[in-house]
């Protein structure tokens, strides 16, 4: 598909085009009670995203600062869309160091699933993102940061070598005794694949 809308302000108006309000009852779940959701399912969202990979910086930035879930999940997509692509090191190292910069924006779990393992993890996987990263994720007071510390190694597990997976491994560790949801499952994800054995 290709690319065909250039403003954020395109986006969102696809994604109210198609706005379902029982998807947005099930939305609403899922995110605090303050914030705005439209109402759009996973997969046209991705759809909508797509269309959108080439959106210019400001534009994108008005994506990471909307006040709505799904302009910001849409944001982390592009991100995940423009890491499936052959990069050079430098624009693979400003596509993380963009997650890293707009995690605040980040409000869901689903926000960290989709972006963080190609979009942080793959950086640092090859050596052009400090692994330290990670360590500082764990640490933060944000169980939405400690999940991206967890699940950007996913892409260890997909890529890497034995020590890269352990070296997630010895994240899932730092969290282990972690207690907010969210984080443990993702710590329990992260085991579970890294579990099973290599092809």
């Amino acid at each position: 598909m290709s690319s065909s809308l250039t403003t954020a302000d395109d986006l969102v108006v696809a994604l109210r085009d198609i706005a379902d309000a029982d998807e947005a009852a099930k939305i609403r779940r899922r995110v605090a009670d303050d914030e705005p959701v439209i109402g759009v399912r996973m997969g046209p969202l991705f759809e909508i995203s797509k269309q959108a990979i080439d959106l210019p910086a400001e534009e994108l930035e008005r994506l990471f600062t909307h006040p709505a879930y799904e302009p910001r999940l849409a944001a982390f997509c592009i991100l995940d869309f423009r890491a499936r692509r052959r990069l050079g090191d430098d624009e693979r190292k400003d596509l993380a160091q963009a997650y890293l910069d707009h995690h605040d924006a980040i409000t869901t779990w689903d926000m960290v699933d989709r972006a963080a393992p190609r979009v942080l993890g793959w950086p640092i996987l090859i050596g052009i993102v400090q692994a330290s990263v990670l360590e500082d994720l764990a640490r933060s007071d944000d169980p939405l940061r400690r999940r991206s510390a967890i699940t950007a190694p996913l892409w260890f597990i997909k890529k890497g070598t034995d020590a890269d997976i352990a070296s997630g491994l010895a994240i899932a560790d730092a969290l282990s005794q972690d207690e907010h949801p969210r984080v443990t499952a993702a710590v329990k994800i992260y085991r579970k694949h890294a579990s099973r054995p290599r092809r």
